[in-house]
């Protein structure tokens, strides 16, 4: 598999991902994910923060976590958070 093929499918799998946290479970809670998966949505937005940094493209934290949770952070903390 080539290294365009690759970073494709796993961008494609990372979306998934994000729509299955976002939309299909948006009730589980992070501290559920952290306990049983090790990472949570914040996880994500971090990693996600830190590979933009290092392709020198500028985005806060806020921005990240929006990207991830779908929404700005508060709001899904309103929403979700129990």
């Amino acid at each position: 598999m080539d290294d365009t093929t690759r970073t494709e499918l796993e961008a494609a799998a990372f979306r998934a991902l994000m729509h299955h946290l976002m939309v299909k479970r948006p009730d589980v809670q992070n501290i559920d994910l952290m306990n049983l998966a090790g990472f949570c949505r914040n996880c994500l937005s971090n990693w996600y923060r830190e590979a933009a940094e290092a392709a020198d493209v500028p985005l806060s934290k806020d921005e990240s976590r929006e990207i991830v949770y779908g929404m700005p952070y508060a709001e899904w903390q309103a929403k979700h958070q129990r």
